[in-house]
């Protein structure tokens, strides 16, 4: 798997096929993984790009803090990396979403359009964010793994859940390649992160808002509370699917996603 040097990290990614670029980010404590079956689908028409982010994946572990915006700058450097300097359709799933929103807020002039995949607009509540500040230290010294077991069950559907045994193995399995200090840099990350509930209404291009009929972490009001707020939206509903929309129901979102791309 190539990697590139990007702000004295070595980031790993793919990038397959050719035509306009799509640049997919993924989600916490994930990698590029999650997005298999849309990058192999949208590579038949266009080039996508999906990278492991600092901390996870094949990518180095992060030293210190890890900001949104700095994930939105090596998301820049990748692009400059990989010689693209057209506008790219970028698409966000959960911590990926709070991404996009400051890689737009940085970089708005490298946006052609936006997929927002179970994400959210807000910032934590102040109970949330002193919770993961307290999830943060306690993998500091006990290492992730309560993190990836208890989040789990609010991660895919009760159908997935329990019908879908591999899919759930699959999901822990590419947890379990995340490194301890990119949890904990991303814990931080999150608990810090701008709210962007005003900047939707200046997000002026493109954007498909796909969600989980089942999702529990963005549920679908929400969500849709977010198109509503967008100038230019379409919102999608995947059936099937809780917040692992891009893995339960990976044909829809697939579909969701080249709609989007051949508007």
């Amino acid at each position: 798997m190539p990697k590139a040097t990007i702000n004295n990290q070595n980031i790993a990614y793919e990038s397959k096929g050719s035509g306009k670029p799509v640049l997919l980010v993924h989600g916490f404590p994930l990698n590029r993984q999650m997005w298999r079956e849309q990058l192999d689908a949208l590579a038949t028409s266009h080039q996508v790009i999906a990278p492991d982010l600092r901390g996870f994946g094949e990518s180095d572990p992060p030293v210190g803090d890890v900001s949104m915006a700095d994930h939105a700058d090596d998301l820049a450097a990748l692009l400059d990396h990989l010689a693209i300097d057209q506008p790219v359709a970028i698409a966000g799933f959960s911590m990926g979403g709070y991404i996009v929103f400051e890689f737009w807020r940085r970089h708005r002039n490298r946006v052609s359009s936006m997929m927002l995949v179970d994400t959210r607009a807000g910032a934590d509540s102040a109970e949330k964010a002193a919770g993961r500040r307290e999830s943060a230290e306690r993998v500091a010294t006990e290492g992730p793994n309560f993190i990836f077991d208890g989040m789990i069950p609010s991660l895919v559907s009760d159908q997935t859940f329990n019908g879908q045994p591999d899919l759930v193995k699959a999901i822990h399995t590419m947890m379990a390649k995340s490194s301890l200090a990119g949890v904990v840099a991303a814990l931080h990350a999150m608990a810090n992160r701008s709210d962007s509930c005003d900047l939707l209404r200046e997000i002026n291009v493109p954007v498909t808002v796909i969600v989980g009929a089942e999702d529990a972490i963005s549920p679908p009001a929400e969500m849709e509370d977010i198109a509503k707020s967008l100038q230019n939206a379409e919102y999608c509903v995947i059936p099937d699917a809780g917040h692992m929309t891009t893995m339960e129901n990976a044909a829809a979102v697939s579909a969701a996603m080249q709609k989007h791309l051949s508007a």
